[in-house]
């Protein structure tokens, strides 16, 4: 007996506005404490429940969007778990529906993706212990959030097509105790940094407008004040 691949997702059904005011009440189920949070649901294929442990998920895209960026890295990065987390109802569908075809048409691939619909400015502490993630959150600018999950070592990039937001980004990152910016010479040997400006929709919309994009990338340092 066959089984026929799941057709991938098409975004025409799944549209929704550009953005979503994360002020505002939604309603989220979130575990109460990352102890509670099961992956088995995420990552059926590399998670099992008799571990007796959860499994570490070491790179989350902060406002994924329809998930470009996790479909590119998962190849690239196999054994690695990462996680989308994206605010907006239709969005979050479209990714969760788009991840389990590619895993249809490919077998034994794209399980180490997931994504789930929460607000990080929220939760981001209720998924995710303190120093958890030992590689690379992607995105911006929750600061105080990106210091608790982050291991020392871990890595924060941003890119934005607004100058003023990269600015602005870049004054707060370099302005916080617990990050560096890592410089553009040690950013050309990270293979991740390629896929940052054509992985996601909005990223492939400013290059067909041949328009600019901003990158910036921080690492989480040592906490100098708590060693003293």
């Amino acid at each position: 007996m066959s089984t026929i691949p799941m057709a991938l997702p098409q975004k025409r059904y799944y549209r929704q506005r550009a953005h979503s005011n994360p002020i505002a009440d939604h309603c989220f189920d979130y575990p109460r404490t990352p102890d509670d949070m099961d992956w088995c649901a995420y990552y059926p294929e590399l998670v099992n429940k008799d571990q007796g442990s959860n499994p570490v998920v070491e790179f989350a895209d902060i406002g994924c969007g329809y998930g470009g960026l996790l479909t590119t890295l998962s190849p690239l990065f196999p054994k690695t778990l990462m996680l989308g987390m994206e605010i907006r109802v239709k969005v979050s569908d479209y990714v969760m529906d788009r991840i389990a075809a590619l895993r249809s048409q490919n077998p034994g691939q794209y399980q180490n993706i997931a994504c789930l619909r929460s607000n990080a400015m929220k939760y981001l502490p209720n998924y995710f212990k303190k120093g958890q993630h030992k590689w690379r959150i992607i995105n911006q600018s929750l600061l105080a959030e990106y210091a608790y999950v982050l291991a020392v070592g871990g890595i924060v990039y941003t890119v934005t097509d607004v100058k003023e937001l990269h600015e602005w980004m870049k004054q707060h990152f370099n302005e916080h105790p617990l990050f560096e910016q890592i410089p553009d010479e040690e950013l050309k040997r990270d293979p991740v940094v390629d896929k940052l400006f054509d992985s996601s929709e909005e990223g492939q919309k400013v290059t067909r407008n041949e328009g600019d994009k901003f990158l910036a990338v921080f690492r989480r340092i040592e906490d100098n004040y708590c060693k003293q």
